[in-house]
């Protein structure tokens, strides 16, 4: 899964999505990370990887951190479809 654009569910930070550069026990390093606050046009992570938010006011999708991240306490690691990784990379912050 390396290089793939992955959402990652942590237990404190969130969810983000990004390209996974490593993963280790239950740390996930990231580049390009979107923090994902709030979407709509998805019931769950799983849909969200398979096809992305809404372009919906109400998604709330970051800029890219700069650098790579380093996420702790990771839960679930979700590969993204081709479309949601494209989808998921646009910032969306009224």
């Amino acid at each position: 899964m390396e290089h793939k654009i992955v959402i990652v569910r942590t237990y404190s930070a969130g969810v983000n999505v990004g390209k996974l550069v490593k993963r280790e026990g239950t740390e996930v390093t990231l580049a390009d990370s979107h923090k994902i606050w709030r979407w709509r046009g998805a019931n769950t992570l799983h849909e969200l990887a398979l096809r992305g938010a809404s372009m919906t006011e109400y998604t709330r999708i970051s800029e890219a951190a700069p650098g790579e991240v380093l996420l702790t306490g990771v839960i679930e690691v979700l590969e993204c479809s081709a479309d949601a990784a494209a989808n998921l990379s646009k910032p969306r912050w009224l």
